[in-house]
């Protein structure tokens, strides 16, 4: 049987018995198992039972004797695809395999057309989110942009006017500047939500140049130094590489990688370390961010690039920031990864062509959502989107 199977362009693998059978499909995954029922050791019932909870998603044929078909109907009802009773014509044997395999391929197909539709819909929702988000930024950008300029120059003109004025109770001024200072704070986190609005909801020009990744992740560190000084945390470049050099849009990038080594400070320790490392992989680039904080919960892993999805207190974060990364980073032609265990911190990591292919327009958000709903209406009407 064996010899024939491979004959037909079959991979076969080989057990005397049940317990052999199973280290054989932990180690080497095969799709489909064709045992006997009657065998020395670990009989096929029991072989069959144990396939199924360790192996769910694999087939089983049973081969039986004549005299013992009530047990290919037992393993019928345990699971397997089909049985046969002996003597089995070669022919027919290969046409249940066939038949096993055509199901193993229907069901991954299946489960790819779920995941395809999940994906989809989750791609329609974020691009109807994100027009709708476009329509509504610039008209908030206005609307805000204008009364805070009003409150800032209004507060830099008391500052001035307190400074003038000798005669005032030193607690008084100790309270009126601890109020501007607050004033101050909250007008620059109002401007800086604006701003990261219009970064998610309008796509700026590209501007593709060469220049080295490692001066960029250098002068990152210069910009974050106050920060870190607030924080106490340290922030070290490891260069893996000597070749950091590369083409893409350096400001960009920059945001890229202001967003997640400031997110990296704010979410290490005090007295933390946050390493940036910078690696050459052949035709790509790499830079990671690693913090040594309390680490992200599996269940927001998925979550975390969702616009305005924050696990800070409110009034810490806007939720913005790693939308905005994600998106100039996946029109350049890169992506950001995430990995994080709880109290050992998390690692952002960043991979980015040398020469990315750009397209000449980027693409539009409801282009895209059409597109989404053409490929849903076929799975729905039981074509293949593939």
């Amino acid at each position: 049987m064996t010899k024939r199977l491979k004959k037909r362009g079959f991979e076969i693998l080989e057990a005397e018995e049940g317990s052999e059978a199973l280290a054989t499909l932990a180690e080497h995954a095969p799709q489909l198992v064709v045992m006997d029922v009657k065998m020395p050791g670990m009989d096929g019932l029991t072989t069959l039972g144990a396939i199924k909870k360790d192996h769910p998603e694999k087939e089983v044929i049973l081969l039986t004797g004549q005299a013992s078909t009530e047990d290919g109907v037992a393993g019928i009802k345990a699971g397997a695809f089909d049985y046969l009773a002996k003597p089995v014509a070669f022919e027919h044997l290969l046409g249940k395999i066939r038949q096993a395999f055509e199901k193993i391929e229907r069901i991954h197909e299946q489960a790819q057309e779920a995941a395809f539709r999940t994906k989809m819909e989750k791609r329609m929702a974020l691009a109807e989110r994100l027009a709708a988000l476009g329509t509504l930024a610039a008209g908030v950008a206005h609307e805000i942009n204008n009364p805070l300029a009003i409150i800032n120059e209004s507060t830099g003109w008391v500052k001035q006017r307190m400074e003038r004025r000798s005669d005032l109770p030193e607690e008084w001024r100790k309270t009126l500047e601890l109020a501007l200072s607050k004033i101050e704070t909250s007008v620059e986190r109002a401007g800086r939500i604006t701003h990261q609005l219009l970064s998610l909801a309008r796509r700026s020009p590209t501007e593709i140049r060469e220049f080295d990744l490692a001066e960029l992740a250098a002068e990152v560190g210069e910009l974050v130094g106050k920060t870190c000084k607030e924080a106490r945390v340290s922030v070290a470049v490891d260069q893996k590489s000597p070749k950091t050099r590369i083409w893409s849009d350096p400001n960009r990038l920059r945001q890229v990688l202001l967003n997640l080594v400031v997110n990296a400070i704010q979410a290490s320790r005090t007295g933390g370390r946050v390493i940036v490392t910078l690696d050459n992989l052949n035709n790509e680039m790499l830079f990671a961010v690693k913090d040594q904080g309390e680490g992200i919960p599996k269940e927001n892993l998925e979550k975390i690039f969702e616009p305005f999805f924050s696990t800070r207190t409110p009034g810490q974060g806007s939720g913005l920031g790693l939308s905005v990364s994600k998106g100039i980073l996946e029109e350049l032609g890169g992506r950001l990864e995430v990995e994080s265990r709880l109290g050992q911190g998390s690692t952002f990591t960043v991979t980015l062509p040398r020469r990315p292919a750009m397209a000449s327009e980027p693409e539009d958000l409801g282009r895209m959502a059409l597109d989404s709903q053409k490929k849903i209406k076929k799975l729905n009407s039981g074509e293949n989107p593939f």
